[in-house]
């Protein structure tokens, strides 16, 4: 039949046919791409909504990396590059007290020598002066000493029967709480050079780090929620200002340490209860000295916010 039609057409009708079919296929070709393109994006619906890339790319931090855990419910709640292993600075010090700790008793005497001014930075320490071991761990956290950093290392390899091995005994630490990114080359964090780092570690680590201490040597972190305290020794009473200046603008505080190098940047990695002990971690890495407290408040209050919706 069709084709009778055509026969029965002179060039000029084949023309208007041929165009008008043309056009109708057309539209029909554009409607179903149009079709196609919905489904396409309704199906990927579900898995954009249940990353946090929409929500992450929205906050703007400083940090180079950044991880947000709930540990309660052992959630990730943000994260940025949170696997990259980074400078950690004075992050370094709660390794070190955690591990010097699985050594002293809190009632060991530490007794400071010359060998523990060395490193940089001057804690006001005399020489001859004792201090008692868990009194020393809140100093050294509160106020990042590297004095004291070295002090506990001492002290700790003597107990054990030597002193070169304290370093290889974080490490162990390191790998035995699964921190798969860190590694550690001194007790302080202070850079070894000014392209090399005194240890290594990822905010993820630092978040599983804090976690691990929270659950099992609480007290370890526990003044660090403080602005300061007084601590005594056996020469003098120290007013220890915790070098985490955020610390009074953080509801619910549970623990903070800072780091700050020239290589490292700015690194705070804190514990602050969410609500009905909900405890939070934050973790911050290689942003600047001031941008570390900033970056940190912006992604308590993220995870706030994402906790009571």
């Amino acid at each position: 039949m069709m084709e009778k039609i055509k026969q029965n057409m002179n060039p000029e009708q084949r023309a208007k046919y041929f165009f008008r079919a043309l056009l109708i296929f057309s539209v029909l070709s554009i409607f179903i791409f149009i079709v196609l393109i919905n489904s396409i994006e309704k199906e990927a619906e579900p898995i954009a909504s249940t990353t946090n890339r929409g929500e992450n790319e929205r906050i703007s931090i400083e940090a180079k990396s950044a991880f947000v855990w709930d540990i309660l419910n052992q959630q990730e709640l943000f994260s940025k590059n949170a696997d990259l292993a980074l400078p950690l600075a004075s992050l370094t010090k709660v390794m070190t007290a955690l591990t010097a700790k699985q050594i002293l008793d809190n009632d060991d005497t530490i007794t400071i020598e010359e060998s523990d001014l060395s490193p940089e930075g001057d804690s006001d320490f005399k020489i001859g002066e004792t201090w008692r071991a868990q009194d020393l761990i809140d100093f050294v956290l509160i106020t990042s000493s590297n004095d004291g950093a070295h002090a506990l290392a001492k002290t700790a390899m003597r107990k054990e029967g030597g002193e070169e091995d304290f370093i290889k005994k974080m490490n162990k630490t390191a790998l035995d709480i699964g921190l798969e990114n860190s590694r550690f080359w001194n007790e302080h964090g202070l850079d070894r050079r000014v392209d090399r780092g005194g240890a290594y570690g990822s905010a993820r680590d630092m978040a599983r780090l804090f976690e691990y201490s929270l659950k099992n040597s609480p007290n370890i972190l526990e003044a660090t929620r403080h602005d300061n305290l007084a601590i005594y020794s056996s020469a003098t009473v120290y007013n220890a200002i915790n070098t985490n200046v955020s610390v009074s603008a953080i509801s619910g505080l549970l623990a903070s340490k800072t780091g700050f190098t020239d290589l490292a940047g700015g690194n705070l990695t804190i514990i602050f209860d969410a609500g009905l002990q909900r405890p939070v971690v934050v973790a911050v890495l290689g942003s600047s000295e001031e941008g570390r407290f900033s970056d940190t408040l912006k992604l308590v209050e993220m995870a706030m916010k994402k906790i009571k919706n």
